[in-house]
């Protein structure tokens, strides 16, 4: 009964998301992409909004669910049958009456399981596509016949695009950049490779009063060179969002001074290698958003960038791997193990990250079943000068880690799932 409960509830949605689509005809960009899809709609928004009356999704609203709600314009109202009925009735109204619509929607869209990105397709058709990662093991990949498939999903708003759109894409991807070659689109590259049309340079931490503060790069386009700096989180990957966006800005003939100043009010979102100030004079890496084995390694090596007395490493379930899920918890724990003091797993599957660092020798190893089991342990663990991130899958709930070591309990708002309906979970 609840799947078909479900099941009508988004086709009702999609029927009433198309049809506000043909009413008010909005330029579409959508997003795709297995890593960094968020950071980069947020990116976009940023950039676009001074310029275009313009609406983004929120938080992670990539689902069958969250792009009508988007076009729609209507909050999630997850369980509660008087606010789907409100939903409804804003749709009709935008549907029925006229109404001052956004002339520009940056949709982030996502695939769970094989299918889900057509039933997007079939509700909105893209002008610009950026495609973030397709990264050689994708999220997801449970539900997969095989990593390619993943990919070949995650890239279908690419083969949705009218001749000559322009479809943005990844220099530094191998994938992206293939699957490209064949397309009637006008492919745009962003990233650190030197053939990238628009080149991320000179890539640092940014320092400030002797504190990380972020990252900060030059991007170079068309010989000329324009200082990039993104404020609140650590990684070189923080930089690939904005290039983007910048790209996105060319794509849509936004002048460049009024892309790059916009870009200067864009932030990371919530969980994504945010910097925040540690209990005790520690430094914390807030990646609790979600985990997979590519963006496990980058948030090492965001971990890596900055000196401290210790690096704890928190490391919970990567989720939906299927049958690569042993073997990639066990390489992420040998990496683990050597780039940290301390490794700290939580999961049951995180326990072959724990064998795994154990083996290398080198790091203090420490496991728990769950992530208020850690949280319970590990303010008294944490020190002076500790750099500590914290990375888990979704339903591992590791932002739970986080809050109890923030040197501020008001930081809890910079927080992932702070919702009054994932608190009550």
């Amino acid at each position: 009964m609840k799947r078909l409960a479900k099941t009508l509830v988004a086709a009702t949605l999609a029927v009433l998301a198309r049809a506000v689509l043909r009413k008010y005809k909005p330029g579409i960009v959508m997003v795709t992409g297995s890593v960094g899809k968020t950071s980069t709609k947020d990116a976009v928004a940023a950039v676009v909004k001074g310029h275009f009356f313009s609406r983004a999704s929120e938080k992670s609203y990539n689902s069958e669910f969250g792009v009508p709600l988007t076009i729609i314009g209507a909050k999630n109202p997850w369980t509660n049958p008087v606010r789907w009925l409100k939903v409804f009735q804003e749709a009709l109204a935008l549907i029925m009456l006229p109404s001052h619509y956004p002339k520009l929607l940056v949709l982030e869209v996502g695939a769970d399981s094989p299918g889900d990105l057509d039933r997007i397709l079939r509700i909105a058709t893209p002008d610009v596509v950026v495609v973030t990662k397709l990264p050689e093991l994708p999220v997801h990949i449970e539900f997969y016949a095989s990593p390619n498939a993943v990919r070949e999903e995650e890239f279908a708003p690419a083969y949705a695009l009218d001749a000559g759109s322009p479809l943005i894409i990844s220099a530094d991807d191998p994938y992206a950049r293939e699957m490209a070659k064949p397309l009637p689109v006008r492919v745009m590259t962003y990233g650190f490779g030197e053939g990238a049309e628009i080149h991320i340079a000179d890539p640092k931490v940014r320092i400030e009063d002797g504190e990380p503060v972020g990252m900060e790069a030059h991007l170079l386009y068309q010989g000329a060179s324009y200082p990039l700096v993104v404020r609140g989180a650590l990684g070189r990957q923080q930089l690939y969002a904005p290039a983007a966006a910048f790209a996105v800005a060319l794509s849509l003939s936004m002048p460049l001074d009024e892309a790059l100043k916009a870009i200067e009010g864009y932030e990371p979102p919530p969980g994504r290698s945010r910097i925040l100030p540690g209990k005790d004079g520690s430094v914390l890496i807030d990646d609790s958003y979600n985990s997979s084995p590519t963006a496990v390694e980058e948030a090492l090596a965001a971990m890596a960038l900055i000196e401290g007395k210790r690096r704890i490493a928190v490391l919970g379930d990567m989720l939906e791997l299927g049958r690569y899920s042993k073997q990639e918890h066990e390489r992420i724990g040998e990496i683990a193990g050597d780039m940290s003091d301390v490794v700290v797993a939580i999961g049951s599957r995180a326990q072959a990250i724990a064998e795994a660092a154990q083996r290398e020798g080198k790091a203090v190893v420490l496991s728990y079943e769950t992530s208020r089991e850690a949280a319970a342990a590990l303010p008294d663990l944490v020190r002076e000068g500790d750099i500590v991130l914290v990375k888990g899958s979704q339903s591992i709930r590791t932002e739970r880690v986080v809050e109890v070591l923030l040197r501020d309990a008001a930081d809890r708002t910079k927080l992932v799932r702070q919702d009054r309906e994932w608190k009550a979970r």
